[in-house]
This record gives C-alpha cells, sequence and structure tokens, in this order.
C-alpha cells in the first residue's frame, strides 16, 4: 500500500529494526520492561497506537513500580484504548493498593467496560475515602462521569445517590445526569428537590430554570431566572451568565448581549462574559466586535482556543486564508481542536495547493497531543478522501477502523472510499456491517439504503432501499439527505410523482447540487424539460464547477448550448 509521508516511512522502518532486535533478545530469554518500553516509543513515532499501548501494559506488568503501572494506565487511556487501559490500572491498583486516582481510572474504566457492579464498588470506595461527607463527593462525580455513555453514567449516579435522598448535593447530582441521559421529568423533579432542601444555594436554583428550558417550558425557565435576578438588589453575577445563556438559546441574543454587559459593568475582565460577549456578537454576524472581543479574551489568558477557533472563522469568513491556516493552527486542545486542525489542513490542501503540507501539518499536530492522534487518523483519512487519493485514504481508514472498531463514522467513511473506487460489492458489504452494528442508525440505514437505490441496478435492490430508507426517515424524519434518498428510490420504483415531492421538499430544506439534479432527472421522465433547464441551470450557477450537473447536462440535454 502506497505511504505518502517520508516521515512516517522511516519511523515504520525503525519501528521493523526494533522488532528485529527485540526478536534477537527473545531468542535469549523474555522480553524485558526495557524492550517494551522501546517497542512503545517506536510504535508511537510510527503510528502504531495500539501495539504502543500494549506494550505499554506489558511493560508496566514486569515493573513493580506503580508509577510504570501509572504511565501506561495514563498512556492507553489518552488515546481511548479503554481495555488496554484497564488492565494497566488494575496493575497500579495492584502494586498500590489505596491510590485514589487508580481506583477512579478503574471504576471509570469498568463502567466503559460495561462492568457496572464492580465499577459501581469501586465508585462506592472512593465515596468512603472521601474527607468530607459523602453525600457531597457525589458533586465531584458529576464531571467524571459525563465523559461516559450517558444513560449508563446516570443510572449508576443514581444508585449510588440512593442513601441521600435528603441531600441538597446528591439531588443536584442526580438531575444533572439525569439531563444528559434526557431523563427531563426527573431532572426537573430532583432539582426542584435541591432548591427545597437548600434554598440559599444559588446553583441549585439556577439548575432548576435550566431544567424547566430542557422540559420544552421556555418563558417559565427564563420567568423564574429573571426572578432570581431581579429580586435580588445586588443579583449574583453567575445568576446573570445564566440568564444570558437562557435567552441565547432561545434565540434573544440581544437580551442575553444585556446581561452579559451588566455583568461587565461590574467585572470588566471577567473572561466568561467577554466569552459569551463574542459568541453572540459572532452569532448575530457582528464580526468586527466579535474579533474585538475575542482579541480582549485573548488577552485575559483563558478560552484561549476557543478566542483562535472564533477569530479563525472570521479570518475563513473573509477569506483571508493564511490568517485563518494560522489561527487554526493554534487551536491544540479542547473540542474545537481537531475541527480547527482539519479545517486548517483542508485550506492548505486545496485553497493553497499544498497537500504535502497539509498532511504534515496534521501529523505533527497527532505528535505533539496524543489524545487526537488517533482522531488526527480519520482526518487524514478523509483529507486523502477529498483529494481522490483513495489508496492512501483506505490505508489511514483501515488503520482508524482497527484503533476504534466501534465507529460508526470510520465504516461509513471507509465505504464510501471503497464506493469512490468503484468497488459497489465491498461497499456495499462496509454499509450493511455499519448497519448490523448501528440497526437503529438512520446514519447507517440512510447510507445503505441511498447505495442500493442509486448504485444498484436490481428491482429487489431498490426494494430493499425503500424499507431502509424509510426505517431511517422515520427516526430522523426532517433530514434533508434521507428525504432525497426516499425522493430518489421512489424515483427507481417508478413513482415520479411522489419522487418530486419528496425531492422538492428535500431541496427546500438543503439546496445541494445532487438533490438538484435528482429533481432534473425526474422532471424530465415526467416530460417537464423546460422546468428542468431551468433548475439546472440555477443550479449550475450556484456550482459551476459540480461534476454530477454536468454529467445530468451531457446526459439528457447533450444538444444544449
Amino acid at each position: 500500500m502506497i505511504r505518502n509521508s517520508n516521515t512516517e516511512f522511516t519511523s515504520a522502518i525503525g519501528l521493523l529494526l526494533a522488532f528485529l532486535a527485540i526478536a534477537a533478545h527473545a531468542q535469549q530469554g523474555s522480553l524485558t520492561y526495557e524492550d517494551y518500553v522501546e517497542m512503545a516509543a517506536e510504535g508511537v513515532q510510527a503510528g502504531e497506537y495500539l501495539a504502543a499501548a500494549r506494550n505499554w501494559v506489558e511493560a508496566a506488568r514486569l515493573s513493580k513500580k506503580p508509577e510504570d503501572a501509572q504511565k501506561a494506565t495514563r498512556f492507553a487511556y489518552s488515546f481511548g484504548f479503554d481495555a488496554e487501559a484497564l488492565q494497566a490500572a488494575e496493575r497500579w491498583l495492584e502494586l498500590d493498593r489505596d491510590n485514589e486516582q487508580a481506583i477512579i481510572y478503574v471504576a471509570q474504566l469498568q463502567l466503559r467496560q460495561g462492568l457496572v457492579r464492580p465499577s459501581k464498588r469501586n465508585f462506592k470506595r472512593i465515596l468512603k475515602m472521601s474527607e468530607g461527607p459523602e453525600d457531597e463527593r457525589l458533586l465531584s462525580f458529576v464531571s467524571l462521569l459525563s465523559e461516559e455513555e450517558p444513560v449508563a453514567a446516570y443510572e449508576l449516579l443514581k444508585d449510588l445517590a440512593k442513601p441521600y435522598r435528603d441531600s441538597a448535593s446528591a439531588n443536584y447530582a442526580v438531575a444533572v445526569m439525569a439531563m444528559s441521559a434526557d431523563d427531563i421529568d426527573t431532572a426537573v423533579e430532583r432539582a426542584k428537590l435541591a432548591v427545597e432542601q437548600d434554598p440559599d444555594w444559588l446553583k441549585a436554583k439556577l439548575l432548576y430554570g435550566r431544567t424547566l428550558l430542557f422540559a420544552g417550558e421556555e418563558d417559565a425557565a427564563i420567568d423564574y431566572t429573571a426572578r432570581i435576578v431581579g429580586d435580588d438588589p445586588d443579583p449574583d453575577p453567575e445568576a446573570r451568565m445564566e440568564l444570558a445563556l437562557l435567552f441565547m438559546s432561545v434565540g434573544r441574543n440581544d437580551d442575553a448581549l444585556s446581561q452579559v454587559n451588566q455583568v461587565l459593568l461590574e467585572q470588566p475582565s471577567r473572561a466568561d462574559a467577554i466569552r459569551l460577549m463574542a459568541i453572540i456578537n459572532f452569532r448575530e454576524q457582528r464580526f468586527d466586535a466579535a474579533w474585538s472581543d475575542f482579541e480582549d479574551l485573548l488577552s485575559t489568558r483563558r478560552y484561549t482556543n476557543d478566542a483562535l477557533f472564533y477569530l479563525a472563522r472570521i479570518a475563513d469568513i473573509r477569506e483571508e486564508v493564511d490568517r485563518a491556516i494560522r489561527l487554526y493552527a493554534g487551536v491544540q486542545t479542547g473540542p474545537n481542536a481537531v475541527p480547527a486542525q482539519r479545517r486548517a489542513s483542508a485550506l492548505m490542501a486545496f485553497e493553497n495547493e499544498e497537500p504535502e503540507q497539509a498532511i504534515a501539518m496534521l501529523e505533527a499536530f497527532a505528535q505533539t497531543s496524543p489524545a487526537n492522534a488517533i482522531d488526527v487518523v480519520l482526518a487524514k483519512a478523509q483529507l486523502l478522501t477529498s483529494m481522490d487519493r483513495y489508496d492512501d485514504a483506505l490505508v489511514y481508514y483501515d488503520r482508524f477502523v482497527d484503533f476504534r472498531p466501534d465507529s460508526e463514522n470510520g465504516m461509513l467513511g471507509r465505504a464510501e472510499v471503497l464506493l469512490r473506487m468503484d468497488r459497489l460489492d465491498d461497499a456495499i458489504t462496509q454499509y450493511r456491517d455499519s448497519v448490523k452494528r448501528y440497526p437503529e442508525s438512520a446514519t447507517s440505514l440512510n447510507a445503505l439504503g441511498y447505495t442500493l437505490a442509486d448504485r444498484s441496478t436490481r428491482p429487489d435492490d431498490w426494494k430493499e432501499a425503500d424499507a431502509l430508507i424509510r426505517k431511517a426517515l422515520d427516526k430522523d424524519p426532517d433530514n434533508p439527505a434521507i428525504i432525497d434518498s426516499m425522493g430518489w428510490v421512489l424515483f427507481r420504483l417508478g413513482q415520479p410523482e411522489a419522487a418530486l415531492v419528496e425531492l422538492e421538499r428535500a431541496y427546500a430544506a438543503f439546496d445541494d447540487p445532487e438533490v438538484a439534479a435528482h429533481i432534473v432527472e425526474v422532471l424530465h421522465t415526467l416530460d417537464r424539460s423546460d422546468e428542468a433547464m431551468t433548475m439546472l441551470e440555477a443550479a449550475e450557477e450556484k456550482d459551476p464547477d459540480n461534476e454530477l450537473l454536468d454529467a445530468v447536462r451531457k446526459r439528457l440535454f447533450p444538444d444544449a448550448d
């Protein structure tokens, strides 16, 4: 398979040489701690992160030092290799039985692996180790469990909180986790209990207002929180910030800005208020004001990555390509890091026409940000796909799926590459695997259904596509991509009038050139050629270089000017 990075090729050679050298050691005796550490380091350099994590685990097993098991745990955890991280954490705990950090890692990783009972036992053990009241320690579990699957985390915390039904802290914690798990009724109930049990606790009151919003009672949520602000002669800035967030959530951005301005009058350097004001101005497309606000935010040295990301987006909107690349590249941590790096690499590859530098940028980011390294593998696969370098892209998709076998995005991306390579049977097999693994996913159902409708010539496949797309539409009825698929499969099944209704509905929500091409096709079939040409010309005006529209024109209107 072709590799396009000399650095990566050199690293792979280094890894191979290391393996050969260690194999020679193995012939003389068992591998040592140092051998496994060397293999792990070489694995990281070559991008073989899973092998590196497993070698760190083996090294931890040979070591008698808790800190070595701690390193192995954190390494595997940072890359998201939960099974390997759990093995290392258990070794850490074996070597240091009362280490609270080790117990937390074991408990959290057990929950991820579906080992609920031992996870609960370990969380209870952490509660017993608390210096303060156990019910208050539950609050510290909220941020920890927020990283986990919401329903499993909620059920665990709710169970842990059972002995503390009369505790405001425990009810607050349950309410937060209930919101994340979409159990809104329980969230409202528990937040209300927390307020009743501790009427002076502002955080509980603000949480109750937020639960009302989640329950769909927007006016009640805003009125309740506004009363907290209005009834206090010297209102807490936290209450104003929460009210601003509620206003933002219902689209009342100017009202939100008014609250933020009040906070800034009292606390001019308050970073979270500056950040919120900047985001509001960005949403309102007041880009000059937003730019100034985000520069002010940078000067506070807080929320730096947020500021850089939004400044990059503004530069991107303004088509200031080099500045946008620099700013995106500066976003190194946080939830926007990978999207920022992906966008920077795309701009470098396509706007600056420097594809190899774009790939090198992603590789450098992976080296400096191990927690994002596997997401970078996916980003490289996507970038190579967009460059039409399908063989190379498939290498990275295969690697990503190896690292993340449960990733729906990885499976679907790999299938798309196979489709672009005209490996239709392989693509359909991959789509079927995704549907089998995610039978309730509208995305996977639609991907398989549309592929069968669009690429297969067998009527039986079109019938199967119809069933798949209808199921997808039941789960996501307003998704224009799925509505388009519904229209296209109806067309394939010989129902052009019904197809046109769905396609026009999809186009009204999302004026994508592929949807336009479908409408042109259906109108042409219905002998409405003038309308088809009008639609085609309008779509071409929006996207003059679209290959699909060009193909439709050549096939349906070969004699048109």
